[in-house]
């Protein structure tokens, strides 16, 4: 991938576990060994290559050593970018093993649902596995023990996290930490997707027999006041329609909303999964086609395969009387059931102004295959 205005390929970086394990092991090898911290210091990612990180801030007293790497995203508009991960290093009870702990701004898992029980700090399976990996390659390199407390803290993060969807996962206090490759891709969302997908294994956990998907706060706002769905059951899709969908194909729920403003909808009954505008766009010839099965003349139809955006096109059919949100709907529903298809879920497209007025709704269907 690179850069539309430069030309130049898009830089990738570092996931959280991956600092917050440069920073483990930086601590713990000075803490073992009473010198210096490595610094660069290595570590292995999933993958078995081998990254350097330089040290940020170390610091240690006799019986705890703490470390730092800033977190680098590279060109991808991560909202920790810049932050201090930092790992602080105690000896653990012999027999112990490996433990972790959340320090200031890493959040602590209060609901079901999520890959770590209730209780734990938000430090995610991969990054622990590759924090213990460390800790297990240093004991060896250095002849200790591997019995570690490892606290892990992001100065800032409670504030970094209202940026996120962490509350309406159940995680409370801060960050998560994550990552599965140790690597950051520029704008593959891969964070979004992911907790597209936590928010369903919550509310699944939870007993919710339906959730609503929608792509921004004033749809979400308009569903809730329909239907009056726990936060829980409402997962900020945003422009990953195909993300949830699929993940629901996977994991089903009994019922299932998906709400949008006409624009995004109009993509998604044009067949796109992906509902970014960097991404994807509206077929305006298409949407003049649908126009002319509602009803629109030549010249509407026309007006409408020269419009400057799908708003402007919705304008000018309301204005003539022709009703397009509904086909939109209608047409919205039957890519979400190709995506969804399962017979165990009933699946329902709303569509509203930028409001939050209603302007279509289809009925609630079981999504087989898109043939309803």
């Amino acid at each position: 991938m690179s850069d539309a205005g430069s030309g130049r390929p898009l830089r990738r970086g570092w996931t959280t576990g991956a600092c917050a394990t440069a920073a483990t092991r930086a601590a713990f090898e000075a803490l073992m060994t009473n010198a210096p911290p490595p610094d660069p210091v290595e570590i292995a990612l999933p993958s078995g290559k081998r990254v350097a990180f330089a040290l940020a801030t170390f610091e240690r007293e006799a019986d705890v050593a703490r470390a730092g790497v800033v977190k680098d995203a590279g060109d991808d508009p991560d909202v920790t970018h810049g932050a201090l991960i930092c790992a602080q290093v105690r000896r653990g009870a012999p027999g112990a093993g490996v433990r972790f702990f959340a320090g200031e701004g890493v959040g602590v898992v209060t609901r079901p649902g999520l890959p770590l029980p209730p209780g734990e700090p938000a430090i995610n399976p991969t990054p622990r596995k590759m924090m213990t990996d460390t800790i297990l390659e240093a004991s060896a390199k250095i002849g200790v023990g591997v019995d570690a407390d490892i606290e892990i803290s992001i100065p800032g993060g409670e504030e970094l996290a209202r940026h996120t969807l962490n509350g309406r996962l159940g995680i409370v206090g801060g960050l998560s930490i994550l990552g599965t490759t140790g690597i950051v891709t520029p704008f593959s969302c891969a964070a979004w997707i992911d907790s597209i997908h936590r928010g369903v294994d919550v509310a699944r956990a939870s007993g919710l027999a339906h959730i609503a998907g929608t792509t921004g706060s004033t749809s979400e706002a308009a569903v809730k006041r329909l239907y009056d769905l726990p936060e829980t059951a409402l997962i900020e899709m945003g422009d990953f329609v195909g993300g949830l969908l699929k993940y629901l194909r996977a994991h089903p729920v009994a019922r299932v909303t998906i709400g949008g403003g006409f624009a995004k909808m109009t993509k998604l009954a044009q067949g796109r999964l992906d509902l970014h505008s960097g991404r994807s766009s509206v077929d305006f010839a298409r949407l003049a086609q649908t126009a002319r099965e509602a009803g629109a003349g030549e010249e509407i139809a026309a007006l409408i395969a020269n419009a400057n955006s799908a708003l402007e096109a919705l304008q000018i059919t309301r204005s003539a009387g022709v009703d397009l949100a509904a086909p939109i709907a209608r047409d919205a529903w039957r890519t979400a059931a190709r995506a969804l298809d399962t017979a165990e879920s009933e699946l329902e497209i709303i569509i509203f102004d930028r409001e939050g007025a209603l302007l279509a709704r289809t009925p609630l269907r079981k999504a087989i295959h898109g043939r309803n």
